[in-house]
């Protein structure tokens, strides 16, 4: 019923810059919020950045200051503007989002889409 459809990703050098995107489709109500999360090898998947439906925002510490998230209502698409990236970037990135399909409420996933950077 609901799909997240990602892209961007690819391989940039230390320094560059990378832009996400995440368009969601199907029978949908209200999207209550969207977010990117970001799994590398070994590690536990993490929370990046997070937009609710009022514009409010957070992010985690380690990309403070370089990544930006926004959101296009009308288009229910998501983005993560991602500068002065670091090798510590790498990782299969994760669109999210929490979304009221008028009878319940639930969480859904992106595919992914791997982000490297090399140093």
């Amino acid at each position: 019923q609901v799909q997240l459809v990602e892209s961007g990703g690819g391989l940039v050098q230390a320094g560059g810059s990378l832009r996400l995107s995440c368009a969601a489709s199907g029978t949908i109500f209200i999207i209550n919020a969207m977010g990117w999360y970001r799994q590398a090898p070994g590690k536990q998947r993490e929370l990046v950045a997070r937009i609710i439906s009022g514009g409010s925002t957070n992010y985690a510490d380690s990309v403070k200051g370089r990544f930006t998230i926004s959101r296009d209502n009308p288009k229910n698409t998501v983005y993560l503007q991602m500068n002065n990236l670091k090798p510590e970037d790498t990782a299969v990135y994760y669109c999210n989002a929490n979304i009221d399909l008028g009878h319940r409420t639930g969480d859904y996933w992106g595919q992914g889409t791997q982000v490297t950077v090399s140093s």
